[in-house]
């Protein structure tokens, strides 16, 4: 048991920890009832079928309102690590730092919500320095899916701290520096308390693979393709657009990009001087008259998402890119783990319009990841040779996989704490001392709303039950003046009882609660609600199984 009145170094994950994205990682150091706070990462996740008509979760950083927040270090430009800037910053009070590639995309999304001119954003060069109070933050290049990566080695009185960010270790990475295991080693001579590390592909053995060698197997797939071609990957992977451009040139083809990221991304590459040795993109308008077999599509969309370019050519709708028979359409990318179905449906219309696909399923050297698999993560190990190791980014079963792989390599201790949980660092015995308020935001209607909110709870039960919508007039002392008009959403017919039936026998229910009533219950509109309510959902458990929403709308004459 530590004194609460010494100097602490804490770690507190409030996002990223526990789930695939969404990172928020907070740093603290000071006596217990005076830390001084540095963020790294503020990330987003998407929504799914549990959370219907919200795209956007963001982290609730609540236990951090009223800290002191010296800075917020950015490690790179993916969304699950700068996504929720934009909504969360009016309360993270604080400058970013951010490397000029990251830093570029970062402004575009804070001028887009409107909140830029609020923001203090700090460019600092690959392998620079932050200073901030009694952190000293080291910017260590590294290699990844996107450019500019970088892991952190967080200076203090009591320890350093390197917080890898998302990695990979590639001999070739087409775009960018390779990761300095130079810098990486003599952080490790000096001395590593801790290293908080990238849990993605644990369970992955040997290495993730080369950038380069993904523009080999690009270059040989599109080589010998006749007919329309389209690309799909992470926009924001700026190696393989480089990748897939000198695959086209190779092909005597011009490329085109498609989706809004796409665009963004390449500014901002072209802004820090990534893709200046490239050829410049074919516009909209000019591929309208180049001949077909000599241009190459670049699109958004990989992921089935339902907005972007890949799903609007899958559709039909795409306003200048048709792909049908004879026409081919490669995905050099992963599947995200939740995106199964969404990708399936995408490739299925694909393939109905007679276009040809080709994945990393059946052309494995169209995609490497970004993480590191077991060997890359035993290479990092021995180049830190951190006291504690505090594996992140990944589900529970990742997280502690990675402990005991770790334990394996002979780190000393481990810790593997969710989100919210504050971890005790130096001095003394590493471990979880506290648990801090912490959750999701959602982003709804452009609002952030809570986990627990009215709207998504109600959403949620409809989805599921459906809801019926009950009107009819009374007088002032009760007495049924119209017809009682029951309407149903989203809920079943049925051959023996159809829809239409159930509603009538519903309205007859209405009727016989309502004629229940006596005295000055029949004047309160709320317990006559209340007492249709339950009794319309009484009954439609005996219809369809389904306790619906039930709102009650009564006109008094």
């Amino acid at each position: 048991m530590t004194d609460k009145n010494q100097d602490q170094l804490v770690f507190l994950p409030l996002g990223g920890s526990n789930e695939v994205g969404m990172n928020l990682n907070a740093y603290g150091f000071g006596a217990a009832h005076d830390r001084k706070w540095i963020l790294v990462d503020v990330g987003v996740t998407f929504g799914d079928l549990s959370t219907p008509g919200v795209d956007i979760i963001v982290p609730d950083p609540e236990f951090l309102k009223g800290e002191t927040i010296l800075g917020i270090v950015l490690t790179h430009a993916h969304e699950d690590h700068i996504g929720a800037l934009p909504w969360l910053m009016p309360q993270l009070d604080a400058p970013l730092y951010a490397t000029p590639f990251t830093a570029f995309l970062i402004r575009e999304k804070l001028r887009d919500r409107g909140n830029l001119k609020d923001v203090k954003v700090k460019e600092v060069p690959l392998g620079g320095t932050i200073d901030l109070g009694p952190f000293q933050v080291e910017l260590v290049s590294m290699a990844h899916s996107i450019a500019e990566p970088n892991g952190l080695a967080i200076r203090t009185p009591l320890g350093t701290v390197l917080h890898t960010g998302d990695w990979k270790i590639d001999p070739d990475p087409v775009v960018g520096h390779k990761t300095d295991t130079a810098a990486l080693t003599r952080i490790g001579d000096e001395g590593v308390l801790a290293m908080v590390c990238d849990s993605t592909n644990v369970f992955v053995d040997g290495r993730a693979g080369s950038e380069g060698d993904v523009a080999v197997g690009l270059e040989d797939l599109i080589k010998p393709l006749k007919g329309r071609v389209a690309v799909g990957c992470f926009a924001s992977n700026v190696a393989r657009v480089h990748s897939v451009v000198r695959a086209a040139e190779a092909a005597g083809r011009r490329v085109v990009l498609a989706g809004r990221s796409m665009h963004r991304i390449t500014a901002a590459a072209r802004h820090v001087g990534l893709l200046d040795d490239l050829p410049p993109f074919l516009t909209e308008d000019e591929a309208r008259v180049w001949p077909a077999d000599q241009i190459l599509y670049l699109c958004t969309g990989s992921q089935g998402e339902a907005r972007a370019a890949l799903s609007r050519v899958a559709d039909g709708t795409h306003p200048f890119i048709k792909l049908g028979l004879g026409d081919h359409c490669i995905f050099s990318s992963r599947v995200i783990p939740g995106n199964e179905l969404s990708i399936g449906a995408l490739q299925d219309r694909l393939a109905d319009r007679g276009v040809r696909l080709y994945t990393e399923r059946d052309h494995p050297n169209i995609h490497v990841s970004g993480h590191p698999c077991r060997d890359e993560l035993k290479d990092m190990y021995d180049w830190v040779r951190p006291r504690i190791a505090v594996p992140t980014h990944g589900v529970r079963r990742f997280l502690m996989e990675h402990a005991n792989l770790a334990k394996d390599f002979g780190v000393p201790e481990t810790v593997t704490p969710r989100n919210g949980d504050l971890v005790l660092l130096a001095p003394g015995q590493p471990g979880i001392i506290d648990e801090v308020p912490n959750g999701r935001l959602y982003v709804d209607g452009g609002m952030l709303v809570t986990e627990a909110g009215e709207a998504l709870r109600e959403r949620r039960h409809a989805a599921s039950n459906g809801v019926l919508v009950v009107s009819f007039a009374m007088d002032r002392r009760g007495k049924i003046m119209s017809d009682i008009d029951v309407r149903g959403i989203g809920l079943p017919g049925d051959p023996n009882t159809p829809l239409g039936d159930a509603l009538d026998d519903l309205a007859e229910r209405v009727e016989q609660v309502v004629r229940g009533l006596k005295g000055e219950a029949l004047e309160d509109e709320l317990v006559v609600e209340q007492a249709v309510a339950r009794a319309l959902k009484k009954a439609s458990q005996q219809i369809w199984d389904r306790r619906p929403i039930v709102e009650t709308v009564i006109l008094r004459l």
